[in-house]
């Protein structure tokens, strides 16, 4: 049965849409990560859903994974080529929201941007 979208954001959401894919994106548009890395990046993130995002995001043709044939076992994720197209999209996501929690700020809601360097 062919799939149909009413509009083209449907197909970009399918993909990256939800909570933490496009954090997953962000963390590795600075270059190959670990598991380890990738999870302290994501605070909050289970290690069975990290897993399984990561391993939609490698179906979608987004992310590679390569393991290591070594103890104790290490894998590292990066982006593919087609991966590092979606930069342009959390790029934009990452400022709007940065532009938003100032705006909410300003307007005396208690929040903050954590340092994430």
């Amino acid at each position: 049965m062919m799939k149909t979208y009413n509009q083209g954001i449907e197909a970009t959401l399918e993909i990256i849409g939800g909570k933490w894919k496009a954090l997953l994106i962000c963390l590795l548009m600075t270059g190959v990560k670990r598991t380890g890395e990738l999870r302290r990046g994501i605070p909050g993130i289970s290690e069975k859903v990290l897993i399984q995002q990561l391993r939609e995001l490698e179906q979608d043709g987004l992310v590679e994974r390569k393991a290591y044939e070594q103890m104790p076992p290490r894998v590292e994720y990066r982006l593919t080529e087609y991966g590092v197209t979606a930069n342009r999209i959390v790029e934009v996501m990452c400022a709007w929201g940065t532009d938003n929690i100032r705006m909410r700020q300003l307007r005396g809601e208690d929040i903050e941007l954590a340092d994430t360097d």
